[in-house]
Protein backbone atom coordinates (compact mmCIF):
# COMPACT_ATOMS: atom_id res chain seq x y z
CA UNK A 1 0.00 0.00 0.00
CA UNK A 2 2.85 2.37 0.77
CA UNK A 3 4.31 1.75 -2.69
CA UNK A 4 0.92 2.39 -4.31
CA UNK A 5 0.47 5.60 -2.32
CA UNK A 6 3.93 6.77 -3.35
CA UNK A 7 3.06 6.17 -7.01
CA UNK A 8 -0.13 8.18 -6.65
CA UNK A 9 1.75 11.06 -5.03
CA UNK A 10 4.48 10.93 -7.69
CA UNK A 11 1.84 10.93 -10.46
CA UNK A 12 0.19 13.97 -8.90
CA UNK A 13 3.48 15.84 -8.72
CA UNK A 14 4.33 15.02 -12.32
CA UNK A 15 0.83 16.00 -13.52
CA UNK A 16 1.12 19.36 -11.77
CA UNK A 17 4.56 19.87 -13.28
CA UNK A 18 3.48 19.17 -16.85
CA UNK A 19 0.22 21.13 -16.47
CA UNK A 20 2.27 24.17 -15.46
CA UNK A 21 3.80 24.03 -18.94
CA UNK A 22 0.48 23.54 -20.76
CA UNK A 23 -0.06 25.55 -23.92
CA UNK A 24 -1.37 29.07 -23.54
CA UNK A 25 -2.85 31.49 -26.06
CA UNK A 26 -0.81 34.73 -25.93
CA UNK A 27 -2.96 37.88 -25.88
CA UNK A 28 -2.20 41.55 -25.32
CA UNK A 29 -4.72 44.38 -25.12
CA UNK A 30 -4.22 47.64 -27.02
CA UNK A 31 -4.18 50.88 -25.05
CA UNK A 32 -7.01 52.96 -26.49
CA UNK A 33 -7.47 55.28 -23.47
CA UNK A 34 -4.75 57.89 -23.49
CA UNK A 35 -4.40 60.37 -20.66
CA UNK A 36 -5.59 63.94 -21.49
CA UNK A 37 -2.03 65.33 -21.66
CA UNK A 38 -0.63 62.47 -23.77
CA UNK A 39 -0.12 63.18 -27.49
CA UNK A 40 1.83 60.06 -28.49
CA UNK A 41 1.78 56.48 -27.30
CA UNK A 42 3.64 53.55 -28.84
CA UNK A 43 4.36 50.01 -27.76
CA UNK A 44 5.52 46.75 -29.36
CA UNK A 45 2.85 44.08 -28.88
CA UNK A 46 3.46 40.35 -28.40
CA UNK A 47 7.17 40.96 -28.81
CA UNK A 48 9.19 38.08 -30.31
CA UNK A 49 6.09 35.92 -30.85
CA UNK A 50 6.72 35.46 -34.60
CA UNK A 51 10.19 35.50 -36.09
CA UNK A 52 10.76 38.46 -38.42
CA UNK A 53 7.46 40.16 -37.50
CA UNK A 54 7.23 43.31 -35.34
CA UNK A 55 3.78 44.63 -34.38
CA UNK A 56 3.71 48.10 -32.86
CA UNK A 57 0.71 50.07 -31.64
CA UNK A 58 0.60 53.84 -32.12
CA UNK A 59 -1.91 56.31 -30.71
CA UNK A 60 -1.61 60.00 -31.58
CA UNK A 61 -3.59 63.11 -30.63
CA UNK A 62 -2.94 66.62 -32.00
CA UNK A 63 0.45 65.49 -33.28
CA UNK A 64 1.90 64.47 -36.65
CA UNK A 65 3.91 61.26 -36.74
CA UNK A 66 6.70 61.24 -39.30
CA UNK A 67 7.72 57.78 -40.47
CA UNK A 68 11.01 56.89 -42.21
CA UNK A 69 10.80 53.20 -43.02
CA UNK A 70 13.56 50.60 -43.19
CA UNK A 71 14.21 49.45 -46.75
CA UNK A 72 14.91 45.91 -45.53
CA UNK A 73 11.32 45.44 -44.41
CA UNK A 74 7.76 45.69 -45.70
CA UNK A 75 5.05 47.48 -43.70
CA UNK A 76 1.30 47.26 -43.17
CA UNK A 77 -0.75 49.89 -41.31
CA UNK A 78 -4.08 48.83 -39.79
CA UNK A 79 -6.20 51.75 -38.57
CA UNK A 80 -8.63 50.56 -35.91
CA UNK A 81 -10.06 53.63 -34.15
CA UNK A 82 -10.22 57.38 -34.83
CA UNK A 83 -9.75 59.34 -38.04
CA UNK A 84 -6.94 61.22 -39.75
CA UNK A 85 -4.84 61.74 -42.85
CA UNK A 86 -1.83 59.87 -44.21
CA UNK A 87 0.39 61.90 -46.54
CA UNK A 88 2.77 60.21 -48.97
CA UNK A 89 4.57 62.61 -51.31
CA UNK A 90 1.84 64.75 -52.95
CA UNK A 91 -1.00 62.31 -52.15
CA UNK A 92 -3.22 62.15 -49.08
CA UNK A 93 -5.32 59.26 -47.83
CA UNK A 94 -8.27 59.92 -45.45
CA UNK A 95 -8.09 57.13 -42.89
CA UNK A 96 -11.10 55.94 -40.93
CA UNK A 97 -11.57 53.07 -38.50
CA UNK A 98 -11.04 49.69 -40.13
CA UNK A 99 -8.85 50.64 -43.06
CA UNK A 100 -5.52 49.32 -44.33
CA UNK A 101 -2.53 51.04 -45.98
CA UNK A 102 0.71 49.72 -47.48
CA UNK A 103 3.31 52.38 -48.39
CA UNK A 104 5.02 49.80 -50.63
CA UNK A 105 7.90 51.51 -52.52
CA UNK A 106 7.53 54.75 -50.53
CA UNK A 107 9.65 54.99 -47.38
CA UNK A 108 8.57 58.38 -46.02
CA UNK A 109 5.07 59.24 -44.83
CA UNK A 110 3.33 61.36 -42.24
CA UNK A 111 0.26 60.42 -40.20
CA UNK A 112 -1.92 63.13 -38.70
CA UNK A 113 -5.07 62.59 -36.60
CA UNK A 114 -8.17 64.71 -37.05
CA UNK A 115 -8.10 67.70 -34.67
CA UNK A 116 -9.12 66.71 -31.14
CA UNK A 117 -9.44 63.08 -32.17
CA UNK A 118 -7.12 60.20 -31.25
CA UNK A 119 -5.96 57.91 -34.03
CA UNK A 120 -5.15 54.33 -32.98
CA UNK A 121 -3.38 51.98 -35.38
CA UNK A 122 -0.96 49.10 -35.71
CA UNK A 123 2.18 49.05 -37.82
CA UNK A 124 3.16 45.52 -38.82
CA UNK A 125 6.76 45.19 -39.99
CA UNK A 126 7.90 42.11 -41.90
CA UNK A 127 11.67 41.77 -42.21
CA UNK A 128 12.55 40.53 -45.70
CA UNK A 129 14.58 37.37 -46.14
CA UNK A 130 16.86 36.78 -49.12
CA UNK A 131 14.18 34.55 -50.62
CA UNK A 132 11.53 37.25 -50.06
CA UNK A 133 13.61 39.72 -52.06
CA UNK A 134 13.86 37.23 -54.92
CA UNK A 135 10.12 36.50 -54.79
CA UNK A 136 9.25 40.21 -54.95
CA UNK A 137 10.75 40.34 -58.44
CA UNK A 138 7.92 38.11 -59.69
CA UNK A 139 5.10 40.13 -58.05
CA UNK A 140 2.89 42.41 -60.19
CA UNK A 141 4.50 45.85 -60.43
CA UNK A 142 1.35 47.64 -59.26
CA UNK A 143 1.34 45.50 -56.09
CA UNK A 144 4.77 46.63 -54.94
CA UNK A 145 5.16 50.13 -56.39
CA UNK A 146 1.83 51.87 -55.73
CA UNK A 147 0.31 52.70 -52.35
CA UNK A 148 -2.34 50.16 -51.36
CA UNK A 149 -5.17 51.76 -49.38
CA UNK A 150 -8.65 50.37 -48.71
CA UNK A 151 -11.48 50.37 -46.21
CA UNK A 152 -12.14 46.85 -44.97
CA UNK A 153 -15.74 47.04 -46.19
CA UNK A 154 -14.55 47.77 -49.74
CA UNK A 155 -12.48 44.58 -49.90
CA UNK A 156 -13.37 41.37 -51.69
CA UNK A 157 -15.68 38.94 -49.87
CA UNK A 158 -15.17 35.19 -49.71
CA UNK A 159 -16.67 32.06 -48.16
CA UNK A 160 -14.89 29.20 -46.44
CA UNK A 161 -16.00 25.68 -45.45
CA UNK A 162 -15.19 26.23 -41.75
CA UNK A 163 -17.55 29.24 -41.51
CA UNK A 164 -21.34 29.49 -41.52
CA UNK A 165 -23.36 31.18 -44.31
CA UNK A 166 -24.06 34.01 -41.83
CA UNK A 167 -20.40 34.97 -41.67
CA UNK A 168 -19.04 37.84 -43.78
CA UNK A 169 -15.35 37.33 -44.59
CA UNK A 170 -13.19 39.71 -46.60
CA UNK A 171 -9.64 39.61 -47.91
CA UNK A 172 -8.17 42.96 -46.91
CA UNK A 173 -4.64 42.08 -48.06
CA UNK A 174 -4.29 39.43 -50.77
CA UNK A 175 -1.02 37.56 -51.11
CA UNK A 176 1.52 38.76 -53.70
CA UNK A 177 1.76 42.23 -52.13
CA UNK A 178 4.16 41.31 -49.33
CA UNK A 179 5.96 37.96 -49.48
CA UNK A 180 4.31 35.25 -47.36
CA UNK A 181 1.59 37.50 -45.90
CA UNK A 182 -2.19 37.72 -46.34
CA UNK A 183 -4.88 39.32 -44.16
CA UNK A 184 -8.65 39.37 -43.91
CA UNK A 185 -11.64 39.94 -41.64
CA UNK A 186 -14.30 37.69 -40.12
CA UNK A 187 -17.64 39.17 -39.04
CA UNK A 188 -20.83 37.59 -37.73
CA UNK A 189 -23.37 37.75 -34.88
CA UNK A 190 -23.84 34.91 -32.42
CA UNK A 191 -24.59 32.21 -31.90
CA UNK A 192 -22.01 31.22 -34.51
CA UNK A 193 -18.49 29.82 -34.83
CA UNK A 194 -15.42 29.33 -36.95
CA UNK A 195 -14.95 25.57 -37.02
CA UNK A 196 -11.91 23.80 -35.64
CA UNK A 197 -8.95 23.61 -38.02
CA UNK A 198 -5.15 23.67 -38.00
CA UNK A 199 -2.41 24.98 -40.26
CA UNK A 200 1.18 24.14 -39.49
CA UNK A 201 2.42 26.07 -42.53
CA UNK A 202 1.68 29.51 -41.11
CA UNK A 203 1.78 31.68 -38.02
CA UNK A 204 -1.39 33.63 -37.30
CA UNK A 205 -2.37 36.74 -35.36
CA UNK A 206 -5.92 37.91 -34.62
CA UNK A 207 -6.78 41.58 -34.02
CA UNK A 208 -10.11 42.20 -32.26
CA UNK A 209 -12.12 45.00 -33.85
CA UNK A 210 -14.99 47.11 -32.53
CA UNK A 211 -17.38 45.11 -30.27
CA UNK A 212 -15.59 41.81 -30.86
CA UNK A 213 -16.43 39.51 -27.93
CA UNK A 214 -15.63 35.87 -28.62
CA UNK A 215 -13.87 32.84 -27.18
CA UNK A 216 -10.83 31.34 -28.91
CA UNK A 217 -9.87 27.69 -28.44
CA UNK A 218 -6.48 26.14 -29.28
CA UNK A 219 -6.06 22.45 -28.42
CA UNK A 220 -6.88 22.30 -24.68
CA UNK A 221 -6.54 26.06 -24.10
CA UNK A 222 -9.25 28.70 -24.30
CA UNK A 223 -9.32 32.46 -23.82
CA UNK A 224 -11.75 35.38 -24.01
CA UNK A 225 -10.84 37.57 -26.98
CA UNK A 226 -12.24 41.12 -26.60
CA UNK A 227 -12.23 44.16 -28.87
CA UNK A 228 -8.95 46.02 -29.40
CA UNK A 229 -6.67 43.15 -28.46
CA UNK A 230 -4.04 41.13 -30.32
CA UNK A 231 -3.87 37.34 -30.06
CA UNK A 232 -1.38 34.75 -31.33
CA UNK A 233 -2.70 31.34 -32.38
CA UNK A 234 -0.14 28.74 -31.22
CA UNK A 235 1.60 27.27 -34.27
CA UNK A 236 0.04 24.02 -35.49
CA UNK A 237 -2.72 24.02 -32.87
CA UNK A 238 -6.26 22.82 -33.58
CA UNK A 239 -8.14 26.07 -33.06
CA UNK A 240 -11.65 27.50 -33.35
CA UNK A 241 -13.67 30.59 -32.41
CA UNK A 242 -17.16 30.81 -30.92
CA UNK A 243 -19.50 33.74 -30.29
CA UNK A 244 -22.52 33.69 -27.99
CA UNK A 245 -26.06 34.76 -28.86
CA UNK A 246 -26.38 38.48 -29.71
CA UNK A 247 -22.63 39.02 -29.30
CA UNK A 248 -20.30 40.15 -32.12
CA UNK A 249 -17.46 38.31 -33.81
CA UNK A 250 -15.34 40.81 -35.73
CA UNK A 251 -11.60 40.41 -36.07
CA UNK A 252 -8.70 40.61 -38.49
CA UNK A 253 -6.73 37.45 -39.22
CA UNK A 254 -3.12 37.88 -40.29
CA UNK A 255 -1.40 34.92 -41.94
CA UNK A 256 2.40 34.78 -41.91
CA UNK A 257 3.43 31.81 -44.04
CA UNK A 258 6.66 29.98 -43.28
CA UNK A 259 7.35 29.71 -47.03
CA UNK A 260 5.48 30.58 -50.23
CA UNK A 261 4.41 26.96 -50.78
CA UNK A 262 2.18 27.28 -47.72
CA UNK A 263 0.05 29.89 -49.46
CA UNK A 264 -1.91 27.02 -51.03
CA UNK A 265 -3.96 27.28 -47.81
CA UNK A 266 -5.62 30.39 -49.27
CA UNK A 267 -7.25 28.22 -51.94
CA UNK A 268 -9.85 27.25 -49.32
CA UNK A 269 -11.22 30.80 -49.71
CA UNK A 270 -13.98 30.96 -52.34
CA UNK A 271 -14.33 34.48 -53.74
CA UNK A 272 -17.82 35.96 -53.93
CA UNK A 273 -19.02 38.36 -56.62
CA UNK A 274 -20.93 41.26 -55.06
Amino acid sequence: MKIQSSHIILFGILSSFFNSFSQEIPLEKLNVDLSPNQSLYSKILLENEIKGIIVKQFSITNKTLEEQLDGGSKFVYLFVKGTGIVSIKENTYPVVPESILLPNAFKNLSIQPTKNDTLHFLRIESKLTEQDILDLEAFPTKNIDKVYFKKFTDCEAYTEPIKSPNTVSRTILPNKYIPRIAMGTVQTTGPDKVGAHEHGMLEQLFLGLNKNNVTVFADDARIKFPEYSLLHIPLGSNHSVTVDKNETMYYVWMDFFRDKKGEVWLETHNTLSE
